[in-house]
């Protein structure tokens, strides 16, 4: 058992529960340039620029006006399984809502209306979304392959053709693709959250912490997934907010946000997955770049791969402590930068001491691009010691008298400038307003995209921007209790309404800026 897992409840466990809200704040061609006399605008994008919303499978897929559950919903993802199994439902320590998955927006039946109201609407040109490994690979078997050419015969060939419905709805309304392959869900088969959560070590399939095994299995996925959906979609992600899977699975998941296995405190499990997951990243990468070999787009470029990366904005909780100073440092290389020098330089830190391991051959080299999602700013106090003796970085907690989510344009400015001194085109996958009014559209977006061009001026390559998102949905351990969408959802008839900060997207994305 982990050291700091088997010290006495009180002060300790209660800080470290109090950390876990550094999740739920975690948890988007020339440099910024473009002609003024366009339109009115005052700031302004690039022409090539990327104006996007964003989902994710999981969460807007189940729900279905019509179409039977059994066809609608995913049963087969360790995510199913965390947020429908009474067991883990009664569980305290899941944090799970409890809202039937029947609740979500029914984006699997609903798609090609959605992704009309994206493109002819709002006027977005992109549109991120993520594939199901459960649904493409319901069935254990799958990992009898060794090869792309062995496992193709195992993928279920109706999720294969509702996918490419769905890309196939979303070129048609105007819309190019980022496609992201791991959205935090992991088939049953792979990881048995339930049975991990209640036995760490004694558990079977252990998802993340057996590193050989998902590493293998996961990059021949991601090279089907390439093979298969090519000649669509040009732009991949590997993985979604990977240290956000490691901070609320492995060491304090907490009310704001958990994430199978949810067990509190395994500091040494929670690196290792990291580890497992840069590894993984690589693998991917090497995957994708060999399997896809089509250009969708006609830019000449068959495939960019990269890796969404959430990123917050820190600040001493108190400017005049030395020791808050020296804690924000800590803390900006904990959550910011540390999965950053893996994938972007091969680079790995295990032990948290703010020394780098050299490269590493076969992780150097996989990343074509960033993609930063970001909501919040936080504030840093020091403890004085580290969490664990083991762990010199972790010394730190947030200090949360300001609340957990706090608006905070500078911070996209300053997040998307450390994400780009990594020398790779950024793409602002996720950023949007937690539970958007019904009456006003301005106040949110017009700050924040000021900032993020200030960072272009500043010499940020920046891409493309894709607000959180589309329409409401299952919000992790949240159910539909919190809501994102640009439109809202009527969870009783799936009904879509446009809300103000939809209407002013749509203003924004037209003119190219405001």
């Amino acid at each position: 058992m982990n050291r700091l897992a088997a010290r006495p409840a009180g002060r300790l466990a209660a800080a470290a529960l109090a950390a876990a809200s550094l999740l739920a704040q975690a948890c988007g061609d020339d440099g910024g340039a473009a002609d003024p006399a366009a339109n009115n605008a005052v700031v302004t994008f690039p022409k090539t620029f990327l104006w996007g919303t964003s989902v994710a499978g999981f969460q807007v897929d189940p729900g279905c006006p019509t179409l039977p559950a059994a066809a609608c919903e995913d049963r087969e993802s360790d995510w199913a399984q965390w947020v429908t199994d009474p067991d883990l439902v009664a569980d305290g320590t899941t944090y799970v809502h409890g809202d039937p998955l029947s609740a979500g927006p029914g984006f699997w039946e609903l798609y090609d209306q959605d992704l009309a109201r994206a493109g002819d609407e709002l006027g977005a040109n992109a549109f991120r979304t993520s594939l199901e490994w459960s649904r493409l690979f319901p069935d254990g078997a799958a990992e009898a392959a060794t090869t792309v050419d062995e496992l193709a015969p195992f993928a279920d060939e109706d999720a294969v053709a509702h996918y490419r419905a769905i890309f196939a709805s979303a070129k048609a309304h105007g819309q190019t693709l980022l496609v992201t392959l791991n959205h935090y869900t992991l088939p049953l088969w792979l990881h048995d959250g339930k049975a991990c959560h209640q036995d760490l070590a004694g558990c079977a399939d252990r998802g993340w912490l057996d590193g050989p095994r998902i590493v293998r299995t996961i990059a021949l996925y991601a090279g089907f997934c390439a093979r298969t959906f090519g000649d669509q979609v040009d732009l991949w992600a590997t993985l979604n907010e990977p240290f956000a899977v490691v901070l609320s699975g492995f060491i304090v998941p907490n009310a704001e946000r958990t994430n199978p296995p949810g067990v509190l405190l395994q500091i040494e499990a929670g690196l290792d997955a990291m580890t497992h997951m840069i590894e993984a990243h690589a693998a991917m990468v090497d995957a994708v770049r060999d399997n896809d070999l089509a250009d969708a787009d006609d830019d000449g470029v068959a495939a960019q791969v990269g890796l969404v990366h959430s990123m917050i904005a820190l600040e001493p909780s108190d400017p005049s402590s030395e020791a808050d100073v020296a804690a924000v440092a800590h803390a900006e290389w904990v959550v910011n930068r540390v999965f950053l020098e893996g994938v972007a330089n091969g680079r790995l830190d295990p032990d948290l001491d703010g020394v780098l391991d050299p490269p590493r051959a076969d992780l150097v080299g996989r990343l074509d691009f960033i993609g930063v999602n970001y909501y919040t700013r936080l504030p840093i106090m020091a403890l004085g010691q580290p969490l664990d003796a083991r762990y010199a970085f972790a010394d730190f907690l947030p200090n949360l008298d300001g609340g957990s989510f706090v608006e905070y344009p500078q911070g996209l400015h300053d997040v998307v400038t450390s994400a780009a001194s990594y020398g790779r085109p950024v793409y602002i996958t996720e950023n949007g307003r937690l539970n958007p009014g019904e009456t006003s559209g301005d106040g949110f977006l017009e700050p924040h995209l000021e900032a993020l061009h200030a960072a272009m001026d500043d010499g940020a390559d920046v891409r493309g921007y894709f607000y959180w998102s589309l329409v409401d949905n299952y919000e992790w351990n949240h159910g539909m209790s919190l809501r994102f969408g640009l439109y809202a959802v009527d969870t009783a008839t799936k009904a879509r309404a446009l809300r103000p900060i939809g209407a002013r997207y749509a203003q924004i994305v037209r003119a190219r800026g405001f």
